[in-house]
């Protein structure tokens, strides 16, 4: 075992561990608490580790994941374990729960989003189940408990045991909502936008602001996968594409497709959602998703990010400058909600509004 940990662990897309690692080290300057992260390059996990206990709750405290783009799940390290002998793995964890400060209720053993440890997904589930029923025996599960028990097998050997406030976490193993393909969508990028509204949004948010009744518009539609997921909720969405769209969309009396380019139209009147998944430079897509908003055509929008090959955090970062200079010149601030989903590739979604 190491000594105790004061670290964090965040769960990413693997290649883009630079890009959690600096959104991580640019977190901790603004917290006072700044750290050192190690990571691997494809790992899928970035450990940033911190100088002190007090550091550690300091960031893992309070809504910190919900602020960062390239992290699915953020986690307070208990302890590193190294050497774990096959024949018992829970002969070695066990100390390390007892030693909690915190009851849990529930625990989950997970594996970073890597081909090498996706081959550990039998031995999770098996520990898992043998995990859990020893807390159980030991009293040391408890459902009001606020926390949650995460272990993360790096490898047949090694494992992070860690913790999260479940207030604050991610409320899916490994960060990734498991989402089944709708046999009626018309393409499988309807996942990132049923994905973006599971996570950029809260049950009350989706309640309010995707009802039945409500219009949209979705720029670059064709052949209709993001209008599908607008659909399905009975909101009236005008889809704008050069190309064809889905024909059984067509018919559910909910589209009206404009041939046109979505970076020249223009709305008759204003709508609740705008939608985009249009393949174009991200500064020129952020400038026109805040065009949409300091002009009222829209409440809301979520939108895809086409990341460069280099510089991408910093990419981001001028987007986001971009929607937030927008809405300062209005005397508004923008409240922007990015994340790189499961459903991503070399993109970030992101929700924004004026507020």
């Amino acid at each position: 075992m190491s000594p105790t940990s004061t670290s964090l662990l965040a769960y990413c897309r693997p290649g883009f561990e630079s890009e959690c690692a600096q959104e991580l080290a640019s977190a901790g300057e603004h917290l006072g608490a700044i750290g050192f992260a190690r990571t691997t390059r494809g790992s899928g996990y970035v450990e940033y580790v911190l100088p002190d206990s007090s550091s550690q709750r300091a960031f893992s405290s309070g809504a910190q994941l919900a602020k960062l783009t390239f992290a699915r799940q953020l986690l307070r390290v208990i302890e590193r374990i190294d050497g774990l002998p096959a024949q018992d793995r829970l002969g070695l964890l066990m100390p390390v729960v007892r030693a909690a400060r915190h009851r849990s209720c529930d625990a989950w053993i997970e594996f970073p989003d890597n081909d090498a440890a996706r081959e550990l997904a039998g031995l999770c589930r098996a520990l898992n189940n043998a995990l859990v029923a020893a807390m159980k025996r030991e009293s040391l599960i408890d459902a009001a408990s606020q926390w949650r028990l995460h272990v993360c097998l790096v490898d047949a050997q090694t494992a992070f045991v860690c913790e999260a406030n479940i207030a604050h976490a991610s409320a899916w193993p490994g960060g990734i909502p498991r989402l089944r393909f709708p046999a009626a969508a018309p393409s499988r990028s309807t996942l990132k936008l049923e994905e973006a509204f599971l996570t950029l949004l809260d049950d009350d948010e989706r309640s309010r602001w995707l009802q039945a009744g409500m219009s949209g518009v979705d720029l670059g539609a064709a052949p209709g996968g993001w209008t599908w997921q607008l659909v399905r909720r009975e909101i009236r969405v005008t889809a704008v594409d050069n190309g064809p769209m889905d024909a059984r969309l067509l018919e559910s009396g909910l589209v009206t497709h404009l041939r046109e380019d979505g970076f020249r139209y223009r709305p008759l009147q204003p709508v609740d959602w705008l939608v985009c998944d249009m393949v174009e430079q991200p500064r020129r897509v952020a400038a026109r998703m805040a065009e949409w908003l300091v002009n009222a055509w829209c409440r809301y929008t979520v939108f895809n990010l086409k990341l460069p090959m280099k510089q991408r955090y910093q990419e981001v970062q001028l987007c986001r400058d971009i929607l937030a200079q927008a809405a300062a010149d209005t005397g508004k601030r923008v409240d922007w909600r990015a994340r790189q989903l499961y459903h991503d590739r070399e993109e970030i979604t992101v929700f924004a509004r004026l507020a």
